[in-house]
């Protein structure tokens, strides 16, 4: 008789043909054009710090906390359990790891404490941080860009600079003498405003017999990071809108009059709270000048749109290593997807778009460090900043888009980064300025300051002569600009040339020949299509891939 296996004995769950996890690589280390780029533009001490920063953030561990801090997000807390009022915010341990990690590290405090390649270093860090969980890098940001902001109040500043620049995180709700570091948030944005925060109607009172003391009544649309130790924020003081500095606990030891209304409820950046609060006679400090609030509190600004920028090639870094790794380990067809000439077309694209990205963060990076002794670096920082950051954060969602769908239908299901990082990628377009309010910055910033735009024109005339695609369209630039500046309906459109100008000026000075002509060839030579994996023939892709493979 015919011998039958029971069905039972047959094996029905044997995995083959998938890649093992990426977990244990040091982000850093591995990022072949980051090293060159902070090396190049910053120092060996920043590369020592980035590369002991991307070994730690690259342990399964912390990968794991960065999705563990997303998967459970904060939760409001507004009474304490006999009823008292106490607006707080509650986190899961994993953001409490993340934050102390990055403060250990200096994310939010070496820009000021180091002596050179502060700001370099400080994105580097920004950098790697982002690709883990880019919600913990909001109050980071926001601690480090406040500094320059606070100096308008040098006693504000004597204060709070120690705490806020330890490198200890101290989530205790209790006054900032009694902790060991300090975080900030900032809360401009009013719900009939959005950006013009001149439609602000926030009043605030000075308060009799206290030289710079006011009281603020009123209520923030976007509140970011509302478990900060303290707040800068707008309002009407009776010369004009100012900046104030709200502390969560005034100065005589009482929780201060601002509450949380509620959490919001966002797309993605599930990490970070952001919350809508009121001001119910909130104590403040005045920053800077009655009437000079937009002034001031723009140096703040200044500085978290660098992180913006960062921000947006930093995800693409962590979204083309997952597709580079799936794609490595994954069999299609007799052969792995990398080694598939249409994949490799794809790859190759992804891989240029996040070299040039990196490329551009970093050298707007030295540009800020450049700014304190150099007015010509500080011109082009004011605009090229807002040029990076409106163009990458244009750039980031459809390449995070098509590095998902290098996954195939994996790549749709929440247990891989991908989902997460897609629905981080819109927010730091939007954050600090939106792209319609960032391109229209750069077209009155070229206007109003024209060294700016003569220091831009500068920076890409130094790679003229290294490929004749890049100087073609440098002369395209330089004719149109030679006519006037555009009306405001073409602000977008200036600023997009300006930007891949900047990228292609930096990838043919400094990156590989085969990258650098792929960014040519396609992004200024015109022979490229509608969506990544349209680069022309004759490159090597190969090449291209190998370079950006972690």
């Amino acid at each position: 008789m015919p011998h039958y296996r029971p069905m039972t004995d047959l094996a029905t769950h044997d995995v083959t043909n998938q890649p093992p996890p990426l977990v244990d690589y040091n982000l850093f280390s591995t990022d072949r054009a980051l090293v060159d780029a902070v090396r190049r533009e910053g120092n060996e001490e920043a590369v020592q710090k980035a590369s002991a920063y991307g070994a730690v953030l690259g342990t399964s561990e912390i990968l794991q906390a960065g999705d563990d801090a997303n998967r459970y997000p904060p939760e409001f807390m507004p009474f304490d359990r006999y009823g008292q009022r106490i607006d707080e915010v509650r986190f899961h341990p994993s953001y409490h790891q993340l934050m102390a990690l990055g403060m250990a590290h200096g994310q939010q405090s070496v820009a000021w404490t180091t002596p050179s390649a502060g700001h370099v270093t400080h994105a580097a860090l920004e950098f790697l941080l982002h690709q883990v969980d880019a919600g913990v890098c909001c109050p980071l940001s926001m601690t480090y860009a406040v500094v320059p902001a606070l100096r308008h109040n040098p006693q504000l500043a004597a204060l709070w600079e120690p705490k806020l620049l330890s490198g200890h995180y101290d989530p205790a709700f209790v006054p900032v003498e009694r902790k060991t570091g300090a975080t900030m948030g900032m809360a401009m944005t009013e719900k009939q405003g959005g950006s013009d925060v001149r439609a602000n109607s926030t009043r605030a009172e000075p308060i009799d017999g206290k030289d710079g003391c006011y009281e603020l009544v009123g209520h923030k649309w976007f509140c970011s990071a509302p478990m900060s130790d303290a707040f800068l924020t707008l309002a009407y003081a009776p010369k004009g809108l100012t900046c104030f500095f709200v502390p969560r606990w005034t100065p005589d030891g009482a929780r201060n009059r601002l509450f949380i209304q509620r959490l919001k409820d966002k797309l993605g950046n599930k990490a970070n709270a952001s919350a809508e609060i009121e001001y119910h006679g909130a104590w403040a400090q005045r920053v800077g000048e009655e009437g000079h609030g937009v002034r001031t509190i723009i140096e703040m600004v200044h500085h978290t749109r660098l992180d913006t920028t960062v921000g947006a090639a930093s995800l693409m870094r962590r979204a083309l290593v997952e597709a580079l790794h799936h794609a490595t380990h994954r069999r299609v067809f007799q052969k792995a997807l990398i080694d598939q000439p249409v994949m490799q077309n794809v790859l190759a694209d992804l891989a240029i778009e996040s070299q040039a990205a990196t490329l551009l963060a970093m050298r707007l990076a030295r540009a800020f460090d450049e700014s304190a002794s150099d007015p010509d670096a500080g011109a082009f920082a004011r605009l090229a900043v807002a040029v990076g950051k409106y163009w990458l954060n244009k750039r980031v969602s459809p390449l995070i888009f098509e590095a998902m769908e290098v996954h195939g239908g994996v790549g749709y299901v929440e247990e891989t980064p991908m989902p997460r990082l897609y629905r981080e990628a819109p927010l730091n377009s939007i954050w600090e300025g939106s792209g319609n309010v960032i391109a229209l910055d750069a077209l009155r910033t070229a206007v109003k300051t024209p060294d700016s735009l003569v220091v831009l024109m500068d920076e890409l005339d130094r790679a003229r002569g290294g490929d004749k695609r890049f100087d073609a369209a440098l002369d395209r630039l330089g004719n149109r600009l030679a006519k006037g500046m555009p009306e405001e309906s073409q602000a977008r459109r200036l600023v997009e040339d300006m930007a891949v100008l900047l990228e292609g000026s930096l990838m043919v000075q400094f990156a590989p020949a085969a990258a650098a002509d792929g960014f040519c060839a396609s992004r200024l030579g015109g022979d490229w299509g509608q969506s990544f994996g349209t680069l022309p023939g004759g490159l090597d892709m190969a090449a291209i891939i190998d370079h950006a493979h972690p």
